[in-house]
């Protein structure tokens, strides 16, 4: 009898589950979107509740679709946004709402430690630099403006280990994820006490629940979990991953050859590595869900979500012409964008709707248009920023390789062919697509496999699951064009940065 696996993903707007087969054969996926909640300039949450209502509805509905009996779905596994809050009380229920990973509210906590030397300290642990986003920052501005809210607190949690423990009853904090938030000692990979102290959350420690591996089985589904979802009781679950390990392993990336590059609501660029980089040179050093592997990481909310917001935003006309001739509107805008050349304008787009690859108060804008430009000039800009974005933590990434076989391209980029040439040009290497629509859900599926013994390991499920696409070359007079296109994008970017504190809003 076949068996098949469930992944679970949960980014920064949308709950998805998809199953696959054991050759990584997407059978059925469903989607809902999750209500995300800005009570605050800055704050970006979603009720607790609601998400995990929500990701029960797109289980089943994906169950139905597929037509499998949900016995013969023989693992499960989630993953989700990094970073971010996820809390829940003493009194069994949410402690407030979750904090998404595009959440700026704490942007002082960071500036601080840099100042104090709390930074500097605490690296020689982490391996990684201290965001707004992570748990550490956001705990500590809890502290400063809802004490009352810890003293209820039983688990912290990332939102895939809030939605696995929805699923099992059982708390467990999967390693990866928590690696990327400052709370977890990289180099003994184990929760320090010490640690914590130098944070100031050094009596939360009891809150933080016990470690497992991505591939470990640490529950299965409750007889709760089995009537609000469809999935059959008892049934294993894996630990999951951070979402930036499973769209890795998904790509295949199971040794140092490729840098992984996914554009979604986050820019996500990485490799593996077996040594952490630890001369300050890029952002987080985290562990990698297979053992003895650090994934080295450059990442900013800059990436895609830019472009939807402006396409939403700006674009109706042409959204309701894509919809009368039948067409997506990205696919409508790209065909607009299309016929403007990579040398047809110098608009500089910064893509810094939820903050900068440098600072979480930089201000997106459109800079360098005059009266001739039209919307598929500004399409055309928009969607090159974005590119150029990544292309800042590229070359962090690459300063650091003496070598890179190809970039392997992932996330919502890749439906476009001409955003997927732009890409291309701009990072001037040679670029593979993975023949898959849920690169999240894939990874979390081979977790699955593995936790219920299908494979041996991530290596041996990849080898069996996943499908590498077409490689493109770069073109070597577009790359010429868009290197001098970068160097005015860093140029102006630099330019603002002593501005952006004077945007924002005063409290």
């Amino acid at each position: 009898m076949k068996s098949y696996f469930l992944g679970i993903d949960n980014g920064g707007t949308v709950s998805k589950a998809a199953i696959f087969d054991e050759t990584g054969l997407q059978i059925a996926q469903a989607s809902s979107s999750v209500r995300m909640l800005t009570p605050k300039a800055g704050h970006t949450e979603r009720d607790m509740d609601e998400l995990w209502h929500v990701t029960a509805l797109v289980i089943r509905n994906v169950v139905a679709k597929s037509g499998i009996p949900a016995e013969q779905i023989k693992g499960v596994a989630c993953t989700g946004h990094g970073k971010g809050l996820y809390l829940w009380g003493k009194d069994g229920k949410p402690c407030g709402n979750g904090i998404i990973s595009t959440d700026t509210r704490a942007w002082e906590y960071p500036v601080k430690w840099a100042k104090d030397g709390t930074a500097d300290k605490v690296f020689a642990k982490t391996f990684q630099s201290i965001l707004a986003c992570q748990p550490v920052s956001l705990l500590n501005w809890m502290m400063d403006h809802e004490p009352k809210r810890l003293e209820h607190v039983q688990w912290i949690f990332e939102v895939k280990d809030y939605i696995r423990f929805r699923l099992t009853g059982t708390a467990a904090a999967e390693i990866t994820d928590y690696s990327g938030s400052n709370l977890l000692n990289c180099a003994t990979k184990a929760f320090d006490k010490d640690l914590l102290d130098d944070f100031n959350l050094g009596h939360l420690s009891h809150a933080l629940p016990p470690l497992v591996k991505s591939s470990q089985m640490c529950g299965t589904i409750s007889k709760q979990a089995a009537a609000d979802t469809g999935l059959a009781e008892g049934t294993p679950v894996a630990g999951g991953m951070f979402d930036i390990d499973a769209c890795a392993i998904a790509m295949d990336i199971t040794n140092e050859d490729h840098v992984a590059v996914i554009a979604g609501t986050w820019s996500i660029n990485e490799y593996i590595s077996k040594r952490p980089v630890l001369d300050r040179s890029v952002q987080m050093n985290s562990l990698y869900c297979m053992d003895d592997y650090y994934l080295i990481e450059e990442s900013s909310p800059t990436s895609a979500s830019n472009y939807a917001w402006f396409v939403d935003t700006f674009l109706a006309e042409e959204r309701a012409e894509a919809k009368r001739l039948g067409k997506h509107p990205y696919a409508y805008c790209d065909g607009l964008a299309g016929h403007i050349p990579p040398d047809g304008q110098r608009i500089v787009f910064l893509p810094y709707l939820y903050g900068s690859n440098y600072n979480a108060q930089a201000k997106a804008s459109l800079l360098g248009m005059d009266s001739h430009h039209t919307r598929a000039h500004m399409i055309r800009a928009v969607l090159e920023g974005i590119a150029f974005g990544h292309k800042v933590h590229l070359n962090r990434l690459l300063a650091n390789r003496e070598s890179t076989a190809s970039i392997r391209l992932a996330g919502g980029v890749t439906a476009s062919d001409l955003w997927t040439r732009i890409f291309c040009d701009v990072f001037e290497l040679p670029v593979q697509t993975i023949d898959t629509s849920e690169l999240g859900a894939l990874g979390c599926a081979m977790a699955a496999a593995v936790a219920s013994g299908t494979y041996k390991d991530l290596p041996e499920a990849a080898a069996h699951m996943v499908r590498v696409g077409e490689t493109r070359q770069p073109d070597l007079a577009n790359s010429a064009i868009y290197r001098d296109k970068f160097a005015l994008y860093e140029s102006v970017g630099a330019s603002l940065e002593p501005t952006w504190k004077d945007f924002n809003e005063k409290t």
